[in-house]
C-alpha cells in the first residue's frame, strides 16, 4: 500500500484541490452517492454538494462504495439544488449540467477547465431538474455511440471528472 503513494486524511485535507464542485441533484441511490465520493477523492475534487433527497453520510450503504471518502472529501447539504447553484454563482463558479440537451457541449470539446467549475449530475431517472438547467451556464454531454444513450450517474461522474482533471496533470 505504501507504494501507491496514498495520502492520509490530513494530507488529503491539506492538498491543493481541483477547483471543481460536484452537485448531486436528487440522486436516489446511496451506492451512486458513495461512488461519486470515491471518485471525487481520487481526483482531489474540492467538494460535493448533496441536494434534495440525495442521501447524506454517515450511512453504511454510502460507506460501502465510498470506502472512507466521506471523511476526506468536503461536502455540504442543500435542501434544494437552486440554493446550491445560487451560492456557487456568488462565488464566481461556472455551472454546467451533465445532460443531453439541445445546444449541449460534447465533453471532448469542453474547454473551460481553467475556471472554477461546478458540474450538476441529475436524478437517475429524471435527469437534471428543468429549474436547475435554467440556472446553468451550459450543459455538457458525454458522447455515446450505442443504442441506450444513458450512463449510470457514477460512471458519468467518473468520465466527466477525469476529463476535467486530465489537463491539470500535464
Amino acid at each position: 500500500m505504501d507504494e501507491l503513494g496514498r495520502k492520509s486524511v490530513d494530507e488529503f485535507k491539506r492538498a491543493d484541490k481541483t477547483p471543481v464542485i460536484v452537485i448531486l441533484d436528487n440522486i436516489r441511490s446511496m451506492h451512486n452517492a458513495g461512488s461519486v465520493f470515491r471518485t471525487a477523492d481520487a481526483f482531489l475534487i474540492e467538494a460535493i454538494f448533496l441536494c434534495g433527497y440525495t442521501p447524506q453520510p454517515p450511512h453504511r450503504d454510502i460507506h460501502k462504495t465510498a470506502l472512507g471518502a466521506t471523511e476526506t472529501v468536503d461536502w455540504m447539504y442543500f435542501e434544494n439544488t437552486v440554493d446550491a447553484i445560487k451560492e456557487l454563482k456568488e462565488r464566481d463558479y461556472r455551472i454546467f449540467a451533465i445532460e443531453q440537451t439541445e445546444g449541449s457541449i460534447s465533453l471532448e470539446k469542453f474547454a473551460e477547465q481553467n475556471q472554477k467549475l461546478a458540474v450538476v449530475f441529475g436524478n437517475e431517472v429524471e435527469g437534471v431538474n428543468d429549474e436547475v438547467l435554467k440556472l446553468c451556464d451550459g450543459c455538457i454531454e458525454i458522447p455515446q455511440l450505442g443504442m441506450k444513450h444513458s450512463l449510470n450517474i457514477s460512471v458519468a461522474a467518473g468520465i466527466v471528472l477525469w476529463k476535467l482533471v486530465e489537463p491539470r496533470l500535464k
